[in-house]
């Protein structure tokens, strides 16, 4: 199937979230004694059952506990939203507390609603902050991972001009491919975001399949970059440029590299004084995507992308507290002027 060229404007500015609804409860460590009794991989995304996850949170316990609506391509689209993008967001909740919540939190960012509903309960991201910033999850998926290919109908992309998918969805493959399927025939770009090295690792070949094939643009930290090419940052990008329209490979506090055919652009990082990480990639995606769908180059989407990770790292969770948004859109307008 033919993807669409950097140079082709899609014909809305919407873009579309697609991802595991997830509520974040977050706690901050003194030690990383509790992912060893866990078996936890510090730095991943371990996929836990109802019981591990409740024992995981009592034995975080004593330790502080913030609590917000998370999973990474939500996270990408409260950004969007709060940068005053059009967005909408898919994905299944269940009717319990935790899912109101999601759903209230979409609803107050006027963020359009596409959810489906579940018995299982809503899926809980256990996130633990060690003292490096460095966030290991533990995250038990509920209603999130009931989200199939026949939830989707080719009317829910019909207002959008792109689709945004955390790399986390891709272990369901009939579900992706269904998604980017329809998403090509309604005329949006794609972009995903590899979310976790891991899960690059367990869906390698599948993965370099969806982006050869369908997908226009790339979200990679130099872990995920290395896991899916084997290369460093630089030769990475090349190669996962390569395969589709843009690619981003993400690194860390040195800043972000950026190609697109010919092009290619180095972004450094803010300055910036990091107690947690949790949420930098998403919310880099975000100022990417919006500034990409409302026309503006590659080096200003980067830097509004950096901007936005450069004051999340500086507070607990992967929100941006409310008050800061309008100095932070000032400083977006400054980028993109």
């Amino acid at each position: 199937m033919m993807k669409m060229k950097t140079n082709e404007k899609p014909l809305k500015k919407a873009i579309l979230g697609i991802g595991n609804a997830l509520v974040d409860v977050m706690f901050t460590l003194n030690d990383d004694k509790l992912l060893k009794q866990f078996g936890l991989l510090k730095g991943s995304m371990t996929l836990v059952d109802a019981g591990l996850s409740q024992k995981i949170q009592a034995g975080a316990s004593h330790l502080p506990r913030e609590i917000h609506t998370g999973g990474s391509a939500g996270n990408t689209i409260h950004g969007i939203a709060k940068m005053g993008g059009t967005c909408g967001y898919l994905g299944k909740i269940s009717k319990d507390e935790f899912g109101d919540f999601f759903k209230e939190e979409l609803e107050s960012n006027n963020i359009n609603n596409h959810l489906l509903y579940s018995d299982t309960g809503t899926g809980v991201a256990t996130t633990l902050i060690s003292k490096d910033s460095e966030r290991t999850f533990g995250t038990y998926l509920g209603a999130a991972m009931e989200l199939m290919p026949g939830d989707l109908s080719e009317g829910i992309f019909k207002d959008y001009g792109y689709l945004h998918i955390e790399g986390y969805l891709v272990q369901n493959h009939e579900l992706i491919e269904t998604a980017v399927k329809m998403a090509k025939k309604a005329g949006l770009k794609v972009a995903v975001d590899m979310a976790s090295f891991n899960v690059v690792e367990a869906n390698l070949d599948f993965l370099k399949k969806l982006v050869s094939e369908y997908v226009d643009i790339v979200f990679a930290n130099e872990e995920e970059a290395k896991s899916f090419t084997g290369l460093e940052p630089e030769a990475a990008l090349d190669v996962i440029a390569g395969m589709c329209d843009i690619a981003i490979v993400k690194t860390g506090a040195k800043g972000s590299l950026i190609k697109s055919g010919n092009e290619k652009v180095k972004i450094g990082a803010i300055p910036a004084k990091s107690i947690d990480t949790t949420g930098a990639g998403d919310i880099y995606a975000a100022g990417f995507l919006y500034a990409l769908a409302e026309g503006y180059p590659l080096e200003k989407a980067g830097k509004l992308g950096a901007l936005l990770a450069g004051k999340v790292v500086e507070v607990m969770g992967a929100k941006i507290p409310e008050e800061q948004w309008p100095e932070l859109r000032a400083g977006a307008a400054a980028i993109l002027k």
